[in-house]
């Protein structure tokens, strides 16, 4: 006979957003079970998405810096030509993917949550049936938290399987591809090509749009074009990928022209999706909002106490947000007043260079005359050129109401701007003004003086330009 368990809250997803919802019910008191489906604890982020992939990342640039030492020197330093063992580099990321989970179980103990590793299956909205390796286990609860995260999509004419792979296998290769073909031009694809391209695999970048990044602006998405073409990256824009055989990938370009693309591997990187099969969603009741599943402010679903978090609830789908939701949806099962509406959720592209962007952008803006727009080139900041990260055409803009000077969104193109991204969140989320950023002494020298003299120059009087 299969164990019963009846429980107050049972959270279904170990990511970002389950893992945290999880510690916060139990540091809040209330009697919590959490399954894990087989992704791990963590999920997509910690396991195949977010950290695996910066540690390759930075793996990546190291190699590089070597690499350019070795070839003419760099900056006064030489070095002999270096190699890479990817096995190595693939198992010291495995040790930090590792050391993380662990983490993670340490603090689900802590706050009492009790984990099982199994695949559920909803009967209602309220009772489901975990399959595990000890036998069937049946829970119900009074409150349902669903963080099932999301998964890669996979094209039907390149399904995954053998020399076609999604993220997830490309972070766990035994070797670098000698050619590498990124189908899918959006910030996962960019991302795992630059790093492969540091490797020293030849890559190419086959992209439906136009261009490269299409949700952000040009502007912000010329520097990464212009090290992609600077480093041999081949561009395929506006063509369409085709099926892949005996190592040649099918493509059709702009023009219409057919060709064939050499490649020992094809990364398919063109979204993801919620994760929405499988597990009974179509019999808890919930509406839905397309793909998604539907919630208001507080995260709650059609159905009452359920409750949605993370990939599985919408664009953007970002750990941070996953994350943000768990812990609101904890405290108002605990009885506290909390509404999920944040300002702005920041958004990091980890390409080289890397882009962030914040609130509104001038794609949003387009048309207004109330809105102030300023941009401060890298190239003008001491710190940047120490670090020589100011000459790749990066910036940091700020788009301001020329009303009030409230500051309305903030973006940044370049080498490490992805550590400005929470000044930028914060500064939109307290309502700041550009006075409040211009007022602000910033520390010298840093990046972080980029944000205030483009507010500066937002205001009419910047000091380095």
């Amino acid at each position: 006979m299969a164990e019963s368990i009846k429980t107050k809250v049972l959270i279904i997803g170990a990511g970002t957003g389950g893992y945290v919802a999880g510690i916060r019910c139990g540091q809040l008191g209330l009697d919590t079970v959490l399954v894990d489906g087989g992704d791990g604890l963590g999920g997509t982020c910690l396991n195949v998405g977010c950290i695996p992939s910066k540690a390759i990342i930075h793996a990546a640039h190291k190699f590089e810096t070597v690499a350019k030492a070795a070839d003419g020197g760099t900056l006064g330093i030489t070095a002999s030509k270096p190699a890479v063992d990817l096995k190595e580099t693939v198992a010291w990321k495995d040790g930090i993917v590792k050391k993380l989970n662990q983490g993670v179980a340490g603090l689900l103990k802590k706050a009492k949550v009790r984990v099982i590793n199994g695949w559920a299956t909803f009967s209602d909205a309220k009772t489901c049936t975990v399959k595990t390796a000890d036998g069937d286990i049946v829970i119900s609860a009074e409150h349902v938290i669903l963080a099932t995260g999301s998964e890669p999509v996979e094209l039907p004419f390149l399904p995954f399987g053998g020399d076609v792979i999604s993220s997830t296998e490309a972070l766990s290769l035994d070797k670098v591809p000698g050619k590498l073909v990124v189908v899918g031009g959006g910030y996962i694809g960019l991302e795992l090509g630059i790093a492969f391209r540091k490797l020293g695999a030849e890559v190419a970048i086959v992209e439906m749009a136009d261009r490269l990044l299409p949700l952000y602006d040009k502007a912000l998405t010329d520097p990464v074009r212009k090290w992609l073409e600077t480093h041999g990256v081949e561009l395929h824009l506006g063509a369409k990928a085709g099926s892949f055989e005996k190592g040649q990938l099918n493509v059709t370009t702009k023009d219409g022209q057919a060709i064939r693309l050499k490649a020992d591997k094809v990364l398919v990187t063109v979204g993801r999706r919620p994760r929405t099969k499988g597990w009974g969603l179509e019999n808890m009741g919930v509406a839905m909002a397309g793909p998604f599943v539907k919630i208001d402010d507080r995260c709650a679903t059609s159905m009452k106490n359920v409750w949605a978090v993370g990939d599985l609830t919408g664009e953007p789908m970002l750990a941070h947000k996953g994350s943000a939701q768990g812990e609101i949806v904890a405290e108002i099962i605990a009885g506290h007043d909390k509404r999920f509406d944040p300002v702005s959720i920041a958004a990091v592209c980890f390409t080289e260079p890397e882009i962030v962007s914040a609130g509104l952008g001038p794609l949003d803006v387009e048309g207004r005359d109330d809105v102030i727009q300023a941009v401060f080139p890298l190239m003008a900041l001491g710190r940047a050129l120490a670090i020589e990260a100011g000459s790749d055409g990066g910036f940091v803009r700020v788009l301001a109401s020329k009303t009030d000077h409230r500051l309305l969104g903030v973006q940044a193109v370049g080498q490490h701007v992805s550590e400005l991204s929470n000044s930028f969140a914060q500064m939109l989320e307290m309502g700041a003004l550009l006075e409040d950023v211009a007022g602000t002494i910033h520390v010298h020298p840093t990046m972080g003086e980029a944000f205030h003299e483009a507010s500066l120059r937002a205001l009419g009087h910047a000091i380095h330009i």
